[in-house]
């Protein structure tokens, strides 16, 4: 399903990532786990187009996307929900859930939406609310919404956990298993697996850029 080797990444001409490699088969769900400022993020937006690769290779399904535009991800089922989740604030929460569709000129597909109200009710009752109006922990249910709105292959979750309150963290657990569950491949990103230690078949380390691979799950 995913598959980045040797990825090298500069930002403002500062290495960040050093031949950063990861493989996740389809249908798994991973975790890669490194302290604030480890990569993390870098990482997942490469991976998404977001920044660009000094060298090395990024493949979905086989295609390598590492010289793609970022758009061609969502095109391929792959959603992506950021650190700082990035809604647009005067839109309704149905706006910013459908945003990537309209972006790709897609045919609205309303049985998709059907299943992440049923996935996320949470979200399904502050349907027509303003973003403005939610609580950073309802936004991260939105962000979540609107990366499964494409993502029916593959999700990049940024930090899913950091900034809520343990009730939602709990929730999230949940609302992940069951994507795990459906099939769906995951790599979610955390500062430690306190909470993803159940739902991981696979743990990356990242230190400095540099990515390895651990055996022992729940030693991170």
């Amino acid at each position: 399903m995913l598959e980045v080797k040797d990825l090298n990444v500069s930002i403002a001409g500062t290495p960040i990532l050093r031949n950063a490699s990861l493989e996740m088969a389809g249908g798994k769900t991973f975790g890669l786990i490194g302290r604030n400022g480890a990569g993390k993020t870098t990482f997942m937006r490469s991976v998404m187009g977001l920044l660009p690769a000094t060298s090395g290779t990024i493949r979905i399904n086989g295609q390598d996307v590492a010289a793609q535009p970022p758009h061609l991800r969502a095109a391929m089922g792959v959603g992506y929900m950021p650190e700082d989740r990035r809604l647009v604030s005067e839109f309704t929460v149905e706006e910013n859930i459908l945003l990537p569709v309209k972006a790709l000129g897609k045919t609205f597909d309303p049985a998709r939406l059907d299943w992440i109200y049923e996935l996320l009710p949470e979200i399904a009752r502050f349907s027509a609310r303003k973003a403005l109006a939610l609580s950073g922990g309802q936004q991260k249910l939105v962000a979540l919404g609107r990366a499964l709105i494409v993502g029916d292959q593959l999700l990049l979750l940024d930090e899913p956990f950091e900034g809520v309150a343990p009730a939602l963290a709990q929730r999230l657990v949940e609302v992940i298993g069951a994507l795990r569950q459906s099939g769906m491949s995951v790599l979610l990103s955390e500062s430690d697996s306190v909470h993803s230690a159940g739902l991981l078949d696979g743990l990356y380390m990242i230190e400095r850029g540099d990515i390895t691979l651990r055996e022992d799950i729940g030693a991170a």
